[in-house]
This record gives structure tokens, C-alpha cells and sequence, in this order.
């Protein structure tokens, strides 16, 4: 994938990083997943489109609700993970596809709910949301959530964007940016807008834990030669001796809830 918006146009891909995001990417909080199902997504009964989800983090920590789920994403790598992973916890309530968020080839009104988590950003948001529109049922719910790491409240997180910059220039992540919530045009005569919430958690990692994570993101193993991310997880890993264990790191969740507009 090339986005002008992110990189400078530098060319990631999050299938090569499938292995270890099966393994350290299940980092969202409990209240992040006790939330959405506050607001209605994540019933006995419903049918959850899981866009971009990557190894199925949604689907299989919202498995216990007893809602339907169908993960989709464009790296074929991630989706193999993700039916492992599923069949390994014996979650036969998770179907698969391979598929663009703006062409996922279901049928109109498949949906009780669309859920889009750490992904939105890399998608047409125009031809997303359209897609998103016409595969939700009538008066369907759309989640729209990010968690992002606080660099300037945390020296761990704020070393590491300084290490990867300096293997990868082009890396534009900076950060959690406070900005003042507006609707956006994707939305408009599709959606209502029913919640918007951003809050603070503090994240515990194992040393080794951390560098999993880190090694996932964009801006290393989803970009980077493997020579230079041999290099980057050795200098890394003997960053992370100075810190103490467990590493307690402050990351912000940002959730959107909207609901179609679209009647019966």
C-alpha cells in the first residue's frame, strides 16, 4: 500500500508482519471492548463486519457477547493468522474474507453493525463510507475507534519514535494530536453522529512484549528491509534494558459511534 497522506508515499505492508501482530497485538484495553458494547455493538445475534481487522482482535475479544462476526482485510497474511488463531480458540462464529473496505462484495443490509479499529486512516474515507452505508441494515452502527501512544507524557514511547525515525526517515507517526472533534463530510447524509469519546489508559507491557509491538507497526517491519529491522530490533532491545519491568505506558483511545441514517 502507497498513501501520499502517510510516509512521504513509502510503501508498507502490514501482511509481513503477520506472525508477530498474532502475537503481540491483542493490546487494546478491556474498557475500550466494554464500551463499544455499551453503545450497542456487540450482541447475542448480531452480524459485526470487522474491517481491517487485521489477526481478528475485535471479533475474538468480543466473541463472549454471542454476536456473529465476519473479519475482512486486505493482507492475505493477516487474515491466515486470524482464522488460526479463531480455530485454536474454537470460535466458529468468525468468518473470513479477503477483501478492500471500499469493495467488501457483501449484500446490501448484511450488517447489524461495522466496526473499523486503528484502520480508518488507511482508507478511502469517501468510498469506505459509502461501502460502510450499504452493506449496515437499517439504523446500523458504525465504530470508528483508534488508540494512539503519548509521546510527550512518556519517555519509553517518545525513545522509541526517535529510533524508528532514525532507521526509517519517511515514518510519519507522531502521536496522539488533540483536536477538537468536528463531523466529518464522510458521514453527512449517511450517518448521525451518537457518541464521541476519547479517554486515557495506561497499558502494562513485558520488555518483550513491547519490542513485538513495536516491531508491528508501520514504520518497521511493514516497510523496512529485513536486514534493517534485524538492526533495529537489536538496538532496541538494548534500549529497553535501561527501563524497568513491567513497562506502564500511556496510550489514548478515541472512539466515534454513528448510526444510518438509511430507514426500512
Amino acid at each position: 500500500m502507497k498513501l501520499k497522506r502517510i510516509d512521504n508515499n513509502n510503501a508498507f505492508d502490514f501482511g509481513r508482519t503477520a506472525e508477530n501482530y498474532a502475537k503481540f497485538r491483542d493490546i487494546y484495553p478491556g474498557s475500550m471492548y466494554d464500551r463499544l458494547i455499551g453503545y450497542g455493538i456487540g450482541k447475542e445475534g448480531q452480524h459485526i463486519l470487522d474491517l481491517g481487522s487485521g489477526t481478528a482482535v475485535l471479533p475474538i475479544n468480543l466473541y463472549r457477547t454471542g454476536a456473529d462476526f465476519t473479519a475482512t482485510d486486505i493482507a492475505e497474511n493477516q487474515v491466515a493468522y486470524g482464522k488460526k488463531l479463531a480455530a485454536e480458540k474454537d470460535m466458529d462464529r468468525i468468518a473470513f474474507k479477503v477483501c478492500r473496505a471500499e469493495d467488501t462484495g457483501f449484500a446490501d443490509d448484511s450488517f447489524d453493525a461495522v466496526t473499523a479499529v486503528q484502520c480508518f486512516p488507511y482508507f478511502d474515507a469517501e468510498k469506505a463510507a459509502a461501502e460502510i452505508y450499504r452493506v449496515l441494515r437499517p439504523h446500523g452502527l458504525f465504530g470508528k475507534l483508534l488508540m494512539d501512544w503519548l509521546p510527550k507524557e512518556d519517555t519509553v514511547i517518545a525513545e522509541m519514535i526517535e529510533t524508528v525515525r532514525r532507521y526509517n526517515p519517511a515514518w510519519s507517526e507522531k502521536g496522539f494530536s488533540e483536536n477538537e472533534y468536528r463531523f466529518p463530510d464522510w458521514a453527512k447524509d449517511r450517518f448521525t453522529s451518537q457518541a464521541v469519546l476519547s479517554y486515557d489508559e495506561t497499558l502494562t507491557f513485558t520488555k518483550e512484549a513491547w519490542l513485538g509491538r513495536v516491531l508491528t507497526c508501520r514504520g518497521v517491519s511493514a516497510s523496512l528491509p529485513p536486514d534493517k529491522v534485524a538492526r533495529f530490533e537489536e538496538e532496541y532491545r538494548g534500549i529497553l534494558q535501561k527501563y524497568d519491568e513491567p513497562l506502564l505506558l500511556k496510550h489514548r483511545i478515541h472512539i466515534e459511534l454513528y448510526r444510518s441514517i438509511k430507514e426500512k
